[in-house]
């Protein structure tokens, strides 16, 4: 019998077998080899001669790819036949002739005559490149995560970080509002209840001015200048708390004759207020004018410098250094109070620092700090100058 072409069947079912890729050879009931294509031998590395009538699960499947024992009893491809199980496997390894072993994809289907069962045949193909490629892509996949993780974790902690530290100056503004409205009542409170009693009664005696007597009337004279002298020297003092309110706010000297002025000024202010003696050097000639906003937030760093010094050093003296070198300008406040371990100004409650930091930042500079437990705390502020 023929299947065309007047090639014979067994012919033509040779060729089949030999024109494709993938491995592919048959057993019998007892798992020795009918016959195996070019492309499976090579894979396994024999001459097809070779392998004929040899036992395949003791040839290529005997051990698992860590070298343990793979009993036959347990073997996919024997129960193809054994149980009529056909199977689709991918992870497992077949060994080569020297000794060495692949990973490999196999499918075992039962050769079926009739009713009889008369073997298997497999087919199988190397699947290293692909075992190599899924755990390059599993690894990628990892780092990629891992990465992902990392970068989540980062953005979590600077998102808590950006919510403290907003959350602090929400807080630093309250208590500035507070002081504010403290010193409004306190001050401004008292002096204008204290103008309010004087014009009361200035305005009660001149009503009755009419009604008396010469001499009376001089001495009332003299009582309503009195008052008046008075009401004087309480606007007076209004007008100076207003005046010194609207400075701690936005100091006019800031304005009107510099940040170098205003520095100076500044310092000179913080030292009567705290008792402290002063060390003092400014070495600014020469040196451009910041921008005004970069201006304000040197200004605003030198003012927390100087309250941390209050709040926190019990200091008696502070040295102030302020020069310009190299493009930038320096700001060193060191004091020679009780001092702290450095890493304490890191910690995630040192929003005083954070804050200067943020600000200094927002310009291109940055903020130092050094201390030492016993030896006080140094501050030093660089930021950029420009020259144009």
């Amino acid at each position: 019998m023929d299947l065309g072409d007047g090639v014979p069947w067994h012919r033509r079912l040779g060729l089949l077998l030999e024109s494709t890729g993938e491995g592919i050879f048959g057993i019998d009931l007892d798992g020795h080899c009918m016959f195996i294509n070019r492309a499976g031998a090579a894979l396994l590395g024999h001459e097809a001669a070779e392998v004929l009538g040899c036992n395949m699960h003791e040839l290529t499947h005997h051990s698992h790819a860590d070298g343990s024992v793979y009993a036959d009893t347990d073997c996919p491809i024997f129960n193809a036949f054994r149980r009529g199980l056909p199977c689709r496997i991918d992870s497992e390894v077949f060994w080569r002739r020297d000794g060495s072993c692949f990973a490999v994809e196999y499918s075992s289907y039962p050769i079926v005559d009739g009713d009889t069962v008369r073997g298997a045949v497999i087919t199988f193909v190397d699947i290293t490149e692909r075992k190599r490629a899924a755990q390059a892509m599993r690894e990628s996949r990892d780092e990629l995560e891992r990465r992902v993780a990392e970068r989540t974790a980062e953005l979590s902690a600077a998102l808590s970080h950006v919510r403290a530290l907003s959350a602090w100056m929400d807080s630093v503004r309250e208590e500035e509002r507070t002081r504010i409205a403290r010193e409004v009542h306190d001050e401004l409170g008292s002096l204008l209840v204290g103008m309010k009693m004087d014009v009361d009664w200035v305005n009660r005696r001149l009503g009755e001015q009419k009604a008396r007597e010469p001499a009376e009337a001089e001495a009332m004279r003299l009582q309503l200048q009195a008052k008046c002298d008075n009401m004087s020297r309480l606007i007076e003092r209004a007008v100076d708390n207003v005046g010194r309110i609207i400075t701690d706010l936005r100091p006019s000297i800031l304005d009107h004759q510099g940040l170098w002025a205003a520095l100076e000024w500044q310092a000179n202010e913080f030292v009567q207020s705290a008792e402290l003696a002063l060390g003092w050097r400014m070495a600014v000639e020469g040196a451009p004018d910041l921008p005004e906003p970069a201006a304000m937030a040197v200004f605003r760093i030198f003012q927390e410098m100087l309250s941390n010094v209050v709040r926190h050093a019990r200091a008696s003296r502070v040295d102030i250094d302020i020069h310009v070198a190299n493009g930038s300008l320096h700001l060193i406040v060191s004091d020679d109070g009780v001092g702290a371990p450095t890493q304490a100004f890191h910690a995630p409650g040192s929003y005083g620092i954070r804050g200067m930091r943020e600000r200094a930042l927002h310009f291109g500079g940055g903020v130092d700090v050094h201390s030492t437990v016993g030896q006080g705390t140094t501050l030093h502020l660089r930021m950029p100058v420009s020259s144009t």
